[in-house]
C-alpha cells in the first residue's frame, strides 16, 4: 500500500478486489467545482476506461488518484475521499512520493528523458535507492520485455531514447512506469499522438499486462474503449453518468446521455 466488436470481445474475469474506491468526491480548482459526487469502485487487475467530452473531468480524476493536482495552486478535494486498500490517499500521514511509486502515470505525449534507453527505464529504481547493478539490469530487461520492446532495443540500450519512433517512445515510457512495479497504472490518452499501428501495439500491451496491473485509461476513442477495457465510466459535466461493464454499456446503456455520446450525437 501507500497503496473486434464490443459484444464479442473476450473480457477479463471479474475481479473480487477493488483497487481504487472513489467515495462522494468533490474536487475544485479554486472556487470552481469540476468533479461532483464521484462514486466509483475500480476493480483490480482490469482495464477501466474513462470516456466523455473534453472538459468533463476525466483527466482531473486521473490526476487525483496520484495527487498530481497537488501541484496546481488552489486545487483541492472539497468533499469525499479516494481510497487505496482502504486508506484515504489525501490523509495527512500519506507519503506522496511513495503513493506515486505505487500509482504510475503514462501521459498523452511520451515524455522520454534525455538519457539512454537503459537509463530511462532504470531511472525510477535508482531514484528509489536501488544500487545493485545486477538487480537494475534484470529489472530493466523484464520491464522492456513486458512492454514488448526488448527485441527492438536490446542491441541499442545505451543509445538515446530520442532515437526511437513515437510508438516505441510511448512503450519506453510504459516500461519506465512498470519497472518500479506499481499496483496501478494511470494513462491519459496514451495513444492520441500515435499512428494506428503504434496504437495497436500499445493496446495489445495493455491487454496483455492487465492481469499484473490495474489500468485506468482516459480516452476520447470509443473504439479504443470498446477494444481494451473491461469497465467504462462515462463522465459529463463533472459527474459520472454511468459506470458498467464495457460490453453492456456499449450495447445496452442505461442512460440516454450515454447512448447519445457513444453513438456520436454529441461530444
Amino acid at each position: 500500500m501507500i497503496a473486434a466488436s464490443t459484444a464479442s470481445a473476450p473480457r477479463h474475469s471479474a475481479s473480487s478486489r477493488t483497487a481504487v474506491s472513489v467515495e462522494n468526491l468533490d474536487f475544485c480548482y479554486g472556487t470552481s467545482k469540476v468533479l461532483k459526487k464521484i462514486n466509483l469502485e475500480i476493480p483490480a487487475n482490469q482495464v477501466t476506461a474513462l470516456i466523455g467530452p473534453s472538459g468533463c473531468g476525466k483527466s482531473t480524476l486521473l490526476r487525483c488518484i496520484n495527487r498530481m493536482n497537488d501541484e496546481i495552486p488552489g486545487a483541492h478535494v472539497s468533499a469525499g475521499r479516494i481510497c487505496l486498500d482502504g486508506e484515504d490517499i489525501n490523509g495527512p500521514e500519506v507519503d506522496v512520493v511513495k503513493l506515486r511509486s505505487e500509482v504510475g502515470m503514462v501521459f498523452q505525449k511520451s515524455n522520454v528523458f534525455p538519457r539512454s534507453i537503459f537509463e530511462n527505464v532504470a531511472y525510477g529504481m535508482q531514484v528509489r535507492g536501488e544500487k545493485n547493478k545486477a538487480v537494475i539490469e534484470q529489472r530493466v530487461e523484464e520491464a522492456l520485455r513486458q512492454a514488448a520492446l526488448w527485441d527492438e532495443v536490446k542491441d541499442r540500450l545505451h543509445e538515446s531514447g530520442f532515437g526511437l519512433s513515437g510508438g516505441q517512445q510511448q512503450r519506453l515510457c510504459i516500461a519506465r512506469t512498470i519497472a518500479v512495479k506499481p499496483n496501478i497504472v494511470l494513462m491519459d490518452e496514451p495513444c492520441s499522438a500515435l499512428d494506428p499501428i503504434a496504437t495497436l501495439k500499445v493496446e495489445e500491451l495493455i491487454w496483455d499486462l492487465r492481469s499484473q496491473y490495474t489500468f485506468i485509461i482516459v480516452t476520447h476513442s470509443m473504439q479504443q474503449a470498446s477494444r481494451i477495457s473491461d469497465h467504462t465510466a462515462f463522465f459529463y459535466l463533472g459527474e459520472v453518468i454511468e459506470f458498467d461493464q464495457t460490453g453492456k454499456m456499449f450495447t445496452n446503456p442505461r442512460e440516454k446521455r450515454t447512448e447519445e455520446y457513444i453513438s456520436g450525437r454529441f461530444g
